[in-house]
């Protein structure tokens, strides 16, 4: 009997916070609390269908990686140059070629990891000596780092959405307001409806032990600044109980009531 269950709808109830950035007078935090608490985690290699179908190896990766901006690559490209071949499937490939390539992105060029028979150049595949899986998040384990420093941006991002807005109060007062929130399929704009599976929508991606502000800390801190994730965590620890649950969330929890 299959095991996976249908995704969520994107539209339902979320409870939001907002507070003032304590590094920063002239700034807002907005965050989803019904994100933040949600059972949502990462389950590559255990249960993730893929993004495209019947590449569920690829996860997330089979399109590339679009670098944030040229420090992005920079520090990515200084971090392959630490893999030896043993550890990365498409060595020979990425030092010969580069480990980047141009394509669109909004309409736009832009540049973003290569891709080699149909996904990121730095994604071993299953069977290969060295591991299956993201040759740069390996070497993050290996080197005592955590991902978030060897990755591109977007790759230890998402699926947390930070979005970032300057507006002008109605007292003449310049705010910038971060919003941090879901990265869901419309996150990917019009082409978001056509992936394969998507992994924040999907009960089967709820299964966490501890809600994803707890096990994110270092991906908020690292978007937030340590005060501002401090004051927020401190939040979602008042609201636990008292938020409006993420419906994959309820779905899973609703199965296993019935087992």
């Amino acid at each position: 009997m299959p095991t996976t269950r249908p995704e969520v709808a994107a539209d339902f109830p979320r409870d939001w916070v907002e507070f003032v950035d304590p590094d920063d007078p002239a700034g807002l935090i907005r965050a989803d609390l019904t994100w933040l608490l949600s059972a949502w985690t990462c389950v590559y290699g255990r249960g993730c269908e893929g993004i495209v179908e019947g590449r569920a190896d690829d996860g997330c990766c089979t399109h590339g990686a679009f670098y944030a901006d040229d420090e992005d690559e920079a520090r990515v490209k200084a971090h392959a140059a630490k893999l030896r071949n043993k550890h990365w499937q498409y060595a020979e490939i990425g030092r010969a070629r580069g480990i980047s390539e141009v394509d669109e992105l909004d309409g736009e060029p832009a540049r973003r990891t290569r891709t080699v028979d149909g996904a990121c150049v730095f994604l071993n595949r299953p069977g290969f000596s060295g591991g299956a899986g993201c040759a740069l998040h390996a070497l993050a384990e290996r080197s005592g780092l955590h991902p978030l420093q060897t990755k591109p941006d977007v790759c230890w991002q998402l699926p947390v959405r930070r979005t970032q807005e300057e507006t002008t109060r109605s007292d003449d007062v310049p705010v910038l307001i971060t919003s941090i929130g879901e990265f869901d399929r419309r996150g990917w704009g019009p082409g978001g409806e056509d992936l394969h599976w998507w992994c924040t929508s999907s009960p089967d991606a709820h299964v966490g032990t501890e809600p994803l502000y707890l096990s994110y800390a270092a991906e908020l801190t690292a978007l937030l600044g340590e005060p501002a994730y401090t004051e927020l965590a401190r939040l979602c620890a008042l609201r636990v109980t008292h938020v409006e649950p993420h419906p994959a969330d309820d779905v899973r929890a609703a199965q296993a009531s019935n087992l």
